[in-house]
């Protein structure tokens, strides 16, 4: 075994059974180098034992012990021996703090995430541990784990991808493969002639300028055919977002390739449930499109005719995600008889002002459903914050030439991006999540070791899980 993590309470306090080891991490702690405190790690080179290096990981103090602070402990010791060990010896705490799946899932977490690389433009390839052996877990959290996790590495990896490649028609392949990988699923694609003759208005007309195809994607998980209840998830797909003929400024569009997180979430977390065979039923819907420019392109100025029937005078081309997410939602919820309905976006640059990248802003016209994702966001570490959507805002966006316009005064401006969805909302409890800021922060989190977070699969998947033990 090259490596060995041993976790530790503030004081020397072995959280761990230590009988038979002591002598492999004395020395360290007799030294007075390693203490347990919160966010210590020493890698220490023992003399005897089966492993070659033992990393010390200091816990904090044990009535203090949260799931984060597991997370980026774990997350820690695995960052630090990547690209020096193959395999690791991953022992639990012991702890009455925390339920033992709650430790169980949160340490892994931390491994697993923290364990991914991104490496395939890279002639000179990363290495991550290829063998991981958890000691004291609990095994079928830990399983659960590793599948959302390796859901989370999906995300990731389409997020992450060439904007050339991970186009619309390329994300629709994506949901037949899971519909071919998965029994419970089956998938739609709409492509440009049907997204025409549906008269899906605002995702066409954001299409116009791109030389690659739009589509409206719907992957529908039956977890429990005998339940009527539905659940609708639908993501923003921009593959790539120049901003249109608002076009966006240098240092503004490099990672807009990133600008489909909404469409890599629920794609993730479709292939989770799958997965985790939940007996839930929810459709994934992705309105997938570039924002290009052209000799076709959408104009500032002109006014678009919804899906819904409503009219919008875009005074912004660059504010693209909430007219295809306008559509998306107006189609699904036209299809389908909904229990709820949330859509996930990377929407507004207002949501990192007001919130940084630590937060997703949450918009909702139901309490109830607010706290169960707030609960879900705590629960995760991917957590979520409300904003309100009082009737006064809704003037930002009157327009005197068509029914609302798609963008106001700087002001306000994330809760004028869930504003104008409202207004594409029936009578079905509804959240926005406006993910532009946690999709991909920058410092990172110790467990998410490239830009792309995949922010939205674990949240939602702890959602699910949730509404399933109900």
């Amino acid at each position: 075994m090259d490596a060995c993590i041993l976790p530790f309470f503030e004081g020397k306090t072995p959280a761990f059974s230590a009988k038979g080891k002591a002598a492999l991490f004395s020395a360290p702690i007799k030294a007075g180098d390693f203490t347990g405190k919160k966010g210590e790690r020493l890698c220490h080179y023992p003399s005897t034992g089966s492993a070659k290096r033992l990393i010390l990981l200091g816990l904090g103090k044990e009535k203090q012990l949260t799931k984060e602070v597991l997370r980026r402990a774990y997350a820690s010791a695995v960052s630090h021996l990547k690209g020096k060990a193959k395999s690791v010896e991953v022992h639990l705490p012991v702890t009455n703090v925390l339920e033992k799946d709650a430790i169980s899932i949160a340490a892994a977490e931390g491994v697993y995430l923290a364990n991914y690389v991104f490496d395939v433009n890279k002639s000179i390839k990363d290495k991550a541990l290829s063998q991981i052996k958890f000691v004291g877990g609990v095994d079928k959290a830990l399983k659960r784990t590793k599948i959302v996790c390796d859901s989370v590495y999906f995300t990731r990896n389409l997020n992450f991808s060439n904007a050339d490649d991970v186009t619309p028609t390329f994300l629709g392949q994506i949901a037949k493969d899971l519909a071919a990988e998965y029994a419970q699923i089956s998938t739609k694609v709409l492509g440009r002639k049907e997204i025409e003759k549906q008269k899906l208005g605002l995702l066409e007309a954001v299409s116009r300028g791109s030389a690659t195809d739009p589509a409206l994607i719907l992957i529908e998980y039956r977890g429990d055919p005998k339940s009527k209840e539905l659940n609708a998830f639908v993501g923003k797909g921009v593959t790539y977002d120049t901003g249109g003929l608002n076009l966006k400024p240098t240092g503004s569009m490099e990672t807009m390739r990133e600008d489909m997180s909404g469409a890599g979430a629920v794609l993730g977390t479709m292939r989770t449930l799958a997965a985790l065979k939940l007996p839930i039923n929810v459709i994934g819907v992705i309105g997938s499109t570039e924002n290009a420019i052209g000799p076709k392109s959408y104009k500032p100025g002109d006014v678009y005719r919804s899906y819904s029937g409503v009219t919008v005078e875009v005074t912004n081309t660059d504010a693209e995600g909430r007219l295809v997410l306008a559509d998306a939602l107006s189609y699904v919820q036209k299809k389908y008889a909904l229990k709820r309905i949330i859509n996930i976006a990377t929407l507004t640059g207002g949501a990192v002002v007001a919130l940084g990248e630590e937060v997703t802003a949450l918009m909702s016209n139901d309490d109830q459903l607010s706290a169960e994702l707030t609960q879900a966001g705590e629960s995760t570490y991917e957590r979520v914050w409300r904003l309100p959507l009082y009737e006064e805002y809704e003037d930002i966006l009157k327009s005197k030439i068509a029914d609302i316009k798609n963008s106001g005064q700087r002001k306000a401006s994330p809760i004028q991006g869930g504003i104008f969805l409202k207004r594409f909302i029936g009578k079905v409890k509804w959240a926005h999540l406006d993910i532009a800021g946690t999709a991909s922060p920058d410092p990172q989190k110790p467990y998410h070791s490239i830009q792309s977070t995949g922010v939205g699969v674990r949240l939602m998947t702890e959602f699910f899980e949730c509404l399933c033990s109900k």
